[in-house]
């Protein structure tokens, strides 16, 4: 497997690690062949893997894609929108995703970010998108998913000022679903996929096909297809609440 991308699995957890620290990560058309090995293999294998946690090494996620493959216009890959299409696997993967950004998420590393379920940052972390600096436009799905969180007043505030925001602001803008003080973030993150594992992977990955299948319908629609699309109880329901009728039958300690 390429190294440029690490995958460390834990106890359910899938960690895949951009792995260019002296680059700070910045993206290429090989980094993304090699994420794109890896989400494939995740997808298949729902019942060992129940959380993806993307990051980056080195103490920063991402700087965006590398200057020196625009200045050269490499081609990313035989397929035109190849870049998009894995983003769009990752967003659409079958277990949910985190994106755990320390340090720079720019630009492209902000719109492969945007593809998680939830992110989550440092204090410290730096958020922006700079594509009108550099004269250039995006084409990975950041122009929908960013005003999809933040609104579309925050995300043109974004887009036309190329402002760096920190984390904390990510927050206030609801960009960022958790930030935790820097010398917190290891453990308030394992805290975080501890609690997300601990459910029904089942039900953590019916949940995530309703929320996209739903995403824009008009009430009454997404309604309909909660109601009649329903795919039932979860093959560990019966124990899990079995469990929780016997801890409220048993005696205090």
């Amino acid at each position: 497997m390429n190294e440029l991308v690490l995958r460390q699995d834990e106890d359910g957890a899938a960690t895949l690690t951009l792995n260019r620290p002296d680059k700070l990560n910045a993206l290429t058309k090989d980094v993304f062949e090699a994420l794109d090995e890896h989400i494939e293999a995740i997808a298949r294998d729902t019942r060992k893997v129940g959380l993806v946690i993307l990051r980056g090494a080195g103490g920063n996620f991402s700087a965006g894609y590398d200057m020196a493959e625009v200045l050269q216009h490499v081609k990313a890959h035989a397929k035109p929108h190849y870049h998009s299409e894995v983003i769009d696997k990752l967003s659409n993967l079958p277990q949910p995703v985190i994106s755990a950004v320390e340090g720079l998420c720019c630009t492209g590393a902000l719109e492969l970010a945007l593809a998680a379920d939830l992110i989550v940052s440092t204090e410290s972390a730096q958020f922006s998108d700079v594509y009108a600096r550099w004269g250039l436009t995006p084409i990975w799905g950041l122009s929908l998913r960013l005003p999809h969180r933040v609104g579309t007043a925050k995300a043109a505030e974004m887009m036309y000022t190329s402002r760096t925001y920190s984390g904390v602001q990510a927050q206030d803008m609801h960009l960022v679903n958790f930030c935790f003080p820097d010398d917190r973030f290891e453990p308030e993150l394992a805290a975080l996929t501890k609690d997300i594992l601990a459910n029904s992977w089942y039900a953590n990955q019916v949940n995530k096909r309703a929320l996209i299948a739903c995403d824009s319908l008009p009430l009454p629609q997404a309604h309909a297809l909660e109601l009649f699309k329903n795919e039932g109880l979860a093959p560990d329901a019966q124990r899990r609440v079995t469990q929780f009728l016997n801890r409220r039958k048993a005696p205090p300690t």
